[in-house]
């Protein structure tokens, strides 16, 4: 694993702010109707994704969730085309058919988001196998939240891929609400990590709102994995910030509890850290702000200006050529 350095550092925070920014102008375009479907945010979950596939290589492997806007983007993705692929256009990822919770890139690892809970489990597991088969060294990991570790599909993955010793990262994303149903209220076992132990395989729970611990625990995990050791769990606690998709009011969260939540904010507590360390400098920070500005600006004029996919093209890529 990669020590951090400076350099690391500053990377770790960068990627951070760059799914911030796109997020928050997602949500903005989607409140002026310029984004169809329905939109899932992944503020204040951003130190997950960033300190886990930081140690990912292009041809390693990423499924996701329907809250895979910061999957994707740690993962290598163009914030233009993903954000074309939010309004829909043909210059998309997925020439606007797929839509926030269905963007792929086969060519960057990045297997899909999945619209459904837990669908993305089984899918890391088989590239997982397909990297064993081949005798390839590299790694699956896959994202999904507490409310999809109590669905068979976990419980058949995790078994298959600590018998077969598979390449695979099982991270999940402990936001304690499954739409409106608080994990305590879901689950007998207070700790989720523990889970693993039922399948031979480690698990260690992780404070999500802390890149460089997420970046620590997930460096050993995918190394573990690439050396031929099998599967970790790991389970990363950040409670969202937002609803469960936007226009969801949160009734059902106690205000002191959503203060709470929302008052920790690893992002912006990592910029803090950065400087009160002494590791870079105010003009430092702002010029990696400005740039990640630029980008975001010119991926919504991408998308803006970018045309809709043509009706007669509707039925296009469905099928598989099975020539």
């Amino acid at each position: 694993m990669e020590p951090l350095t400076k350099k690391n550092r500053l990377s770790l925070y960068q990627e951070m702010y760059r799914i911030r920014r796109f997020e928050e102008i997602a949500i903005d375009m989607f409140r002026r109707d310029k984004i169809y479907g329905l939109l899932h945010s992944y503020i204040g979950e951003e130190p997950i994704a960033v300190g886990v596939e930081t140690h990912l290589r292009k041809e390693d492997y990423v499924s996701g969730t329907h809250r895979s806007h910061g999957h994707a983007l740690a993962k290598g993705m163009r914030m233009d085309r993903m954000m074309a692929e939010l309004f829909g256009r043909r210059t998309g990822y997925n020439k606007g058919k797929g839509g926030s919770m269905h963007i792929a890139d086969l060519s960057q690892g990045m297997l899909s988001a999945n619209g459904i809970v837990g669908g993305g489990i089984g899918i890391a597991v088989g590239a997982a196998f397909s990297a064993k088969y081949r005798g390839t060294d590299n790694v699956a990991v896959t994202f999904f939240g507490d409310g999809a570790i109590n669905r068979s599909t976990f419980h058949e993955s995790m078994n298959l891929a600590a018998i077969w010793n598979l390449p695979c990262v099982f991270v999940v994303e402990n936001n304690n609400w499954a739409i409106t149903m608080p994990s305590w209220r879901s689950s007998k076992v207070k700790n989720l990590d523990a889970r693993a132990f039922g399948y031979g395989i480690p698990g260690v729970a992780v404070d999500g709102t802390n890149v460089e611990e997420v970046y620590e625990i997930a460096g050993k995990a995918i190394d573990r994995a690439r050396s031929g050791e099998g599967p970790t769990l790991m389970v990363c606690k950040a409670t969202r910030h937002k609803g469960h998709q936007e226009g969801d009011t949160q009734d059902y969260r106690p205000p002191e509890e959503l203060a709470a939540c929302q008052a920790i904010d690893g992002m912006k507590n990592y910029r803090e850290f950065l400087l009160s360390s002494a590791i870079t400098t105010e003009e430092e920070i702002k010029a990696i702000e400005a740039e990640v500005e630029q980008e975001a600006n010119e991926a919504l004029d991408f998308a803006a200006n970018s045309p809709f996919p043509n009706p007669e093209e509707a039925l296009d890529d469905l099928f598989g050529d099975l020539k």
